[in-house]
């Protein structure tokens, strides 16, 4: 029976003594779920390994390369090349699929609700109209919200944090799967429909990156084909620099913006980066654009005029109306402070939202439960305040696609009814553009205020989403009435052209949400088409940054540190300095002689207390003249491939092994690499011996003992390692740093702070 004091011991434990309980807690849980998970921040998860960018340069690996001649490099560059060209045209049709469908579905959803309100609000009985919108939102989104639940848990939310731990090193299960992809595609058309407040570009960058990783490898491991294409990627390096550019493919196709694309991969992205890459990453980011410009533009009818370069068009600003003045600079940075301020509540709501839904709503069904919750309220509140709403507009000259009259005069309609009875994309659009005059005050002060906390509820529930799209949206909604309030104090003067504050109120809301600048600031000149703008824009995303940090950080470092993430930053904590290798590492190292039983590898392997993936390989036989040093380092995976194809001394001199193994024979085993338990070792085998020096890699990166924590950080993220070996003077194995050691350390308020690990 499980008590809740088991369950607090579990976070209060060090990572000693969790295994047992651990154990005993899976063989508990399934008769009885507890109504409450206990969820502390100041945990770092030990359930996420790292990706190995480091090649290991073992005898294999260096024959093969010596065998390889220069026209063949050459080949692999071709290769390289046209994968990245693959990348950009797949991601620009699933970028069109999304738009075409979400276009048709809501189209028609909007149609019937339309058609319905017009006819009760004649002869009364408008309740049942909304009973309609509530159950049709309600409906949509528990399909989307139930495939989400119960078959890809990792498809919900924008991805993009799962994707920035990706590109950080970290390897969190299933995010880079085909079935990931079909999830989150249908995900996100369904919410979207469903009317919740979300947008569909920031999945676009989580398709991307899963189109890129399944490309790159050539095969797909889900369906169980492999086309023996692209062997020479099959390792994590490889694969890594296609996922970010396939995450850049994914923001240019959204946004329809390729620089931003490059820009993004390197803001948030890569912690590896060489200039080969980087016009790699460019190449798949425009020729996705391209793709999704063409067809769009043909399914339009206008086949030649590539009119659509992205998902969402904020449409052009003209210069000679919306040119700025320098006094106008410092209106802007108060905006930005408006925003950095809105974006750090924003944010800490979420927070606690996020952490409520960790601790209570953990199961399936009450998160399905859940998401109908809000798509039915978000219907409600939308009807609510159009029903309230006496802000009447003339029909003629304006561009409101699906214009509600209800109780206005012929001839109008119903202006509120342009922000919620909408697409969130479109609104956004009608804000930017909508002549001065079309939005009452009152009416964008309550759209503002109800859709903040609509998408702030709706951010972190089980459907595939992007938090993009509302952040904008609030934010032209803020910027437009803060527009329209200054033209009232100037008198009407002509440079409060409300559409050109509701831009910037956009940039410093979604600055002040996930606090990008680089990118982002580049992504609004791309989406805007207007370089005019690049510097108001920079202002404003600067400020709200600086402010927003000031009380909390951003949404997504807020999410990857609410799930435990060893997440190692660009710089190591900067009071650190005090720290040394050796209080950092882990010890005792677990090392295996060079030529070694294979009884005693199965067993460490076996040991489920210490899951180590790397093992420090030393001398087999010392004599006392003569050091146990460091011979070399080698991995798990190695290590059970080694087993499976029984690669002994004793049978080697029996000629009994058909060949000698390959580099093909390790690749083959990537991604997934079958489980010690999976593998068989008669009693006989267990005597034999293991000759480890050709598999080893034989020169991996070690530290002295004394280095500081800096240097171990900067030497350990720069080259991406998994594993840095740390030795004393006589080069004896003393301790092991790995990802999580460092990332155990991070500035709190009062300083240097470390966290305890957890299975959890």
């Amino acid at each position: 029976q499980l008590t809740p004091s088991s369950f607090l011991r579990i976070g209060q434990l060090s990572n000693v003594d969790l295994n047992e309980d651990v154990r005993e807690l899976e063989t508990e849980l399934p008769r009885q779920r507890p109504n409450e998970i206990p969820h502390n921040e100041k945990l770092l998860s030990l359930k996420y390994e790292s990706l190995d960018y480091d090649n290991s340069e073992n005898q294999l690996f260096l024959e093969e390369e010596r065998r390889i001649n220069h026209a063949a490099f050459r080949t692999v560059e071709i290769k390289r090349w046209v994968i990245c060209a693959m990348i950009g045209i797949l991601t620009g049709l699933v970028a069109c699929f999304i738009d075409i469908v979400v276009e048709n579905l809501a189209g028609l959803k909007y149609r019937v609700v339309k058609g319905n309100i017009d006819k009760f609000t004649e002869k009364g009985g408008l309740s049942f109209s909304l009973l309609l919108w509530a159950t049709l939102n309600a409906s949509v989104v528990m399909v989307g919200s139930m495939i989400v639940a119960f078959i890809e848990p990792v498809a919900a939310g924008s991805g993009i944090p799962q994707i920035k731990c990706y590109l950080n090193g970290v390897k969190i299960p299933h995010v880079v799967r085909l079935k990931t992809l079909v999830i989150k595609v249908c995900g996100v058309i369904l919410s979207v429909v469903g009317g919740l407040a979300v947008g569909k570009e920031g999945p676009m960058i989580h398709s991307g990156a899963v189109i890129a990783a399944g490309i790159s490898q050539g095969r797909s491991t889900s369906l169980k084909r492999d086309f023996k294409i692209f062997e020479y990627f099959r390792r994590d390096t490889e694969k890594r620099d296609f996922v970010s550019a396939g995450a850049a493919a994914g923001v240019s196709a959204a946004f329809g913006a390729p620089v931003g694309g490059v820009l993004f991969s390197l803001e948030e992205g890569a912690s590896f980066w060489n200039q080969f890459l980087t016009w790699r990453i460019f190449f798949a980011s425009m020729i996705s654009t391209f793709t999704l410009n063409s067809v769009l533009s043909v399914y339009h009818g206008n086949a030649w005029d590539l009119s659509s370069p992205g998902l969402i068009n904020f449409g052009r600003f003209d210069n000679e109306k919306m040119g700025y003045t320098i006094q106008e600079i410092p209106i802007f940075i108060f905006m930005g402070v408006v925003g950095g301020i809105l974006g750090a509540l924003f944010n800490a709501l979420n927070y606690w939202l996020t952490m409520f839904r960790i601790r209570y709503i953990h199961r399936p069904c009450l998160q399905v439960v859940e998401a109908m919750l809000v798509a039915a309220v978000t219907a409600t509140v939308g009807f609510v305040m159009i029903y309230c709403s006496r802000d009447c507009q003339p029909i003629q000259g304006s561009t409101v696609a699906y214009p509600l009259q209800l109780f206005c005069a012929d001839g109008e309609y119903n202006s509120m009814a342009t922000a919620f009875f909408n697409t969130p994309e479109k609104s956004v659009v009608n804000l930017f553009h909508d002549p001065p005059g079309s939005y009452n005050p009152m009416t964008l002060g309550m759209f503002t205020l109800m859709y903040f906390f609509l998408a702030c509820w709706t951010y972190g529930l089980t459907v595939s989403a992007g938090v993009f799209i509302p952040s904008l949206l609030i934010g032209a909604a803020w910027g437009r009435l803060f527009g329209i309030s200054l033209s009232y104090l100037t008198k009407g003067s002509i440079w409060a052209d409300p559409g050109k504050y509701a831009l910037m109120g956009a940039a410093a809301q979604l600055g002040g949400i996930v606090r990008m600048t680089l990118s982002l600031t580049v992504i609004m000149m791309e989406a805007t088409g207007n370089v005019t703008y690049g510097f108001p824009i920079m202002l404003v995303l600067m400020t709200a940054k600086i402010v927003g940090d000031y009380f909390v950080e951003g949404l997504y470092d807020m999410h990857i540190q609410l799930q435990s993430v060893p997440f190692l930053h660009w710089e190591a904590p900067v009071t650190s300095h005090s720290l040394t290798a050796r209080e950092v590492m882990s010890t005792p190292v677990t090392c295996l002689r060079r030529i070694e039983r294979v009884g005693t590898v199965v067993d460490i392997l076996s040991d489920t207390s210490s899951n180590h993936n790397g093992f420090p390989v030393v001398e087999s036989n010392p004599d006392a003249a003569q050091v146990a040093g460091l011979r070399g380092l080698i991995l798990r995976s190695q290590l059970i491939v080694l087993l499976k194809h029984k690669v002994f001394v004793e049978r080697a001199n029996l000629s009994l092994v058909q060949r000698r193994l390959k580099l093909k024979d390790f690749r083959d085993a990537y991604p997934r690499f079958p489980p010690i338990q999976s593998i068989h070792v008669s009693q006989d085998e267990r005597e034999c011996m293991i000759d480890l020096s050709e598999f080893m890699n034989p020169s991996p990166y070690t530290v002295p003992q004394e280095a500081s924590l800096p240097r171990v950080f900067k030497l350990f993220r720069a080259l991406g390692l998994r594993h840095l070996v740390v030795v004393d003077n006589r080069n004896e194995v003393v301790g092991m740093v790995t990802r999580k050691d460092l990332a155990r350390y991070r500035l709190g308020k009062e300083g240097l702070e470390e966290l305890s690990l957890a299975q959890t």
